[in-house]
């Protein structure tokens, strides 16, 4: 992104949150009404001492929802997710990684499109060239992220090359101490990248998570050469692994100049961009929902109330969608509330890391 870093102004704010209320008070009436609501949100609504169509005038009426539970969205069917006028749409099933127990599925039919449109306007043409061609270094298998990267590929003109990981085998691996496994798993994930990269196919854009990023330059210096110089001119990035010190390493010595944009997203969510991080800010990455289409709160967790601008506290998620809606979702990750940025008038997150008081824990750096 090539925002200027200028607050936007109260203003503009002010109008977001407009935006956002108003785009609320449609997705909640198109969810809770007999003709287009899903069975699953039509049956809760019985259950509710409020009533969704009327008393529903904004987002901050969605507090009134019970928080959402994870264990909604395991086991089926998934068809109760479906609202009524995309029933005979062909659908997609997408599953989360598992890290937490039973897989969430989510249901869904163009959002995953729609979210990653919206995020390509937002890539530079000058480090993401339009027409040209994208390696997908990630999970594969049920996860939404590499449809959504093929899609990205396409729409912006170009062919993405895909590879086979399983991070459910990488969980095991990793929960069973088995490091020589690991390693060698990874290395052959990394040679599957190494040689579409070496293959004649013009790939000029990369997704990656920071630790597969990181095995495949290592492995690059090893062969005496760097992403550059493989042809790379753009990453789009996302995992568990994003911490100003890795990024000030990644910046500054691993990826040779070539430009990086960190995200934050899930299956549930879509894609949060960070703004640009920079040595002036300490590398901070800082990440922005994709307003009115999801929200992200930094919340206290024992009283649910957002915490001041700077303070921490856990994540809660809002998707608010056609296609899905989730009230109040507190994510597994905790982080630092950011005030509005840029082109962004509304609030980020930085610090994004594992919640310490998650019941069970959780597996990280699975990729």
């Amino acid at each position: 992104m090539t925002d200027s870093n200028q607050a936007p102004s109260r203003e503009q704010v002010a109008a977001a949150r407009s935006r956002l209320d108003r785009h609320v008070r449609e997705i909640v009436r198109w969810h809770f009404s007999e003709d287009t609501g899903c069975s699953f949100w039509l049956d809760f609504r019985r259950r509710l001492d409020f009533d969704p169509l009327t008393d529903v005038r904004g987002f901050d009426d969605l507090k009134r929802f019970p928080p959402f539970e994870d264990d909604w969205l395991r086991g089926g069917p998934v068809r109760r997710w479906v609202p009524k006028p995309f029933q005979d749409q062909p659908l997609f099933v997408f599953e989360t990684g598992g890290t937490t127990g039973l897989p969430k599925s989510r249901v869904g039919i163009r959002d995953f499109r729609t979210d990653y449109e919206l995020f390509s306007d937002l890539l530079p043409d000058e480090h993401f060239p339009r027409g040209s061609n994208w390696l997908m270094l990630g999970p594969t298998g049920p996860r939404r992220l590499r449809l959504s990267v093929e899609h990205l590929a396409q729409h912006r003109g170009g062919i993405a090359f895909c590879l086979d990981l399983d991070p459910r085998w990488v969980i095991k691996l990793i929960r069973k101490g088995w490091t020589e496994h690991l390693k060698a798993y990874q290395e052959h994930v990394i040679a599957q990248a190494v040689t579409i990269l070496g293959g004649g196919h013009d790939v000029q854009c990369l997704f990656a998570t920071p630790k597969l990023l990181e095995a495949l330059c290592l492995r690059l210096e090893d062969r005496g050469t760097t992403l550059r110089e493989a042809g790379v001119r753009g990453i789009f990035s996302g995992g568990t692994e994003f911490t100003p010190q890795w990024t000030r390493f990644a910046m500054e010595e691993l990826l040779d100049g070539v430009f990086l944009q960190p995200t934050y997203g899930n299956t549930l969510m879509g894609l949060a961009p960070a703004r640009p991080p920079t040595p002036a800010d300490g590398y901070t990455i800082a990440y922005y929902p994709p307003m009115p289409r999801a929200a992200l709160e930094v919340v206290d967790p024992d009283t649910g109330e957002r915490v001041d601008y700077g303070a921490t506290g856990r994540v809660r998620l809002t998707t608010l969608t056609r296609e899905f809606f989730v009230p109040g979702f507190l994510e597994r990750d905790e982080g630092e509330r950011e005030p509005p940025w840029g082109r962004f008038a509304w609030d980020g997150v930085s610090g994004v890391r594992p919640f310490g008081r998650l019941p069970g824990g959780t597996t990280v750096g699975v990729y």
